[in-house]
């Protein structure tokens, strides 16, 4: 077998090293976070991508991805260090470092502007706009922001799961229907 490239050194201050083992130690931590820690650990010691994938039965282009966004990171957590950043800060600033890296996910469908276009329309009274009933249905809403142009299409169950979604922030579909039938909020 051929010997593949050097993989990426990682060097460690005593205060990282320490606070890596912390959090591998600490029950709290999720077993992929240990796993990360103990994969950082491991490429400071001076182990191979090979060895450290063996030892902890991972995948190699997982090590080298590791190494890899460990010192894409360390420049930065280096100055945080220098700066006299606590170690709460600077556990914080490792634990970021190690998570999961946001999926993109494909774009939404509709802008917030046109979401709150559409719950506009369902805090007024369908019979504002013409509709012969006393609240809105998933349908009824989602006929009526086609109509009035908000939207070139979207089905009643994505307007559904749009008011149902949200309910901490917007109202819920029951209590949009209760606050129409009354005459408002």
């Amino acid at each position: 077998m051929m010997p593949g490239p050097k993989p990426l050194s990682v060097t460690l201050s005593e205060k990282q090293r320490g606070l890596l083992e912390h959090l591998s130690r600490r029950q709290t931590s999720p077993q992929r976070l240990v796993r990360r820690v103990q994969t950082i650990l491991a490429a400071a010691d001076g182990l191979s991508n090979e060895a450290i994938a063996r030892r902890l039965r991972l995948c190699r282009d997982t090590v080298r991805d590791w190494r890899q966004r460990w010192q894409e990171g360390a420049e930065a957590l280096d100055a945080a260090e220098a700066a006299g950043d606590a170690d709460k800060v600077l556990l914080a600033r490792i634990e970021a470092l190690l998570d999961d890296a946001p999926r993109l996910g494909s774009p939404g469908d509709f802008s917030a502007e046109q979401l709150a276009q559409i719950i506009s329309v369902a805090c007024e009274s369908p019979e504002d706009s013409g509709r012969p009933v006393t609240h809105w249905t998933p349908r009824e809403l989602a006929d009526e922001v086609i109509k009035q142009g908000m939207v070139p299409s979207i089905s009643p169950r994505t307007v559904g799961r749009f008011l149902k979604g949200g309910r901490s922030q917007a109202a819920s579909l029951d209590l949009l229907a209760q606050s129409s039938a009354r005459g408002g909020p």
